[in-house]
């Protein structure tokens, strides 16, 4: 009788990228703004301004965290990448997603990105990649504060996962205009405490007296930080390189769904011995 020899498991047939050569990654932080695109083996090559040219003019087919125009990021998103992907690549993509409003947001990604031929597609909130690229303990409650250019989101996590959310319609493109870095800090305020009132288990209280963790553009505004700080029991603790802490947060989220087996496929049949 002859024993057959144990074959590899799934994840083991996949090497970590970028000397993979089965397999094709993009984290893809789709902005109000900016667009970020972090391609597995190359890391951020794309961060540009969320913009289409259908015809003679320019469209900005994301406002306020909202898709608005599907074609028009899809024909974004063809210009940027579809010569920076292998020839016939069928890439694993992760795109993140504001958390409130995620429903409309998730479809409109899921349709715009089919321009790309993806083998498949998982969405991951902002929040909890903020916190991954953070490398902040999610084992704890955590709030998350993300400022944006056009919305701002705070986030309550708790083992990594959104028990409460809010978000305002306003962020650093508004400073100047329609808004001050005072405002804007005192929005932040407004929803930490909403979020404070509504918790039963004091959790948020907890993570509150922690520090907020502060994420966006947002964060590089001096006057907005300082704003926060003195409103706040705690300072802020800012994520390094808050601007693209949401794509770099994706981007590990993509390296671990890479070799994970829902992923990669069914295990080989074992062979049995005879």
């Amino acid at each position: 009788m002859t024993g057959a020899r144990e074959l590899p498991k799934t994840a083991d047939r996949h090497r970590p990228w970028p000397r993979c050569r089965r397999c094709c990654g993009v984290a893809l932080d789709m902005g109000s703004a900016r667009t970020r695109v972090w391609i597995a083996g190359r890391g951020t090559v794309v961060d540009v301004p969320t913009v289409a040219f259908p015809g003679a003019g320019a469209v900005y087919p994301v406002r306020r965290g909202t898709i608005v125009d599907t074609p028009g990021c899809s024909r974004m998103l063809e210009r940027l990448l579809g010569h920076r992907l292998p020839r016939f690549a069928r890439p694993m993509i992760i795109v993140t997603t504001p958390v409130l409003d995620g429903v409309a947001y998730r479809t409109g990604a899921r349709a715009a990105v089919e321009v790309l031929r993806p083998r498949s597609v998982l969405t991951v909130p902002s929040a909890r990649s903020i916190a991954l690229a953070a490398d902040a303990d999610m084992s704890r409650p955590l709030v998350v504060v993300d400022v944006g250019a056009h919305l701002t989101e705070a986030v309550l996590l708790c083992d990594g996962a959104v028990t409460d959310a809010r978000r305002t319609a306003v962020g650093t493109s508004d400073l100047g205009e329609t808004a001050t870095a005072e405002q804007i800090a005192e929005a932040v305020v407004a929803m930490l405490a909403a979020i404070r009132r509504d918790d039963l288990t004091a959790r948020a209280a907890g993570a509150l007296r922690r520090g907020i963790l502060l994420a966006g553009g947002g964060a590089l505004q001096p006057e907005i930080t300082r704003a926060l700080a003195a409103r706040l029991k705690a300072p802020p603790r800012i994520v390094p390189a808050p601007h693209t802490a949401a794509v770099r947060g994706a981007a590990r989220f993509l390296q671990a769904a890479h070799t994970h087996p829902s992923a990669t496929g069914p295990p080989p049949p074992v062979a049995r011995p005879h």
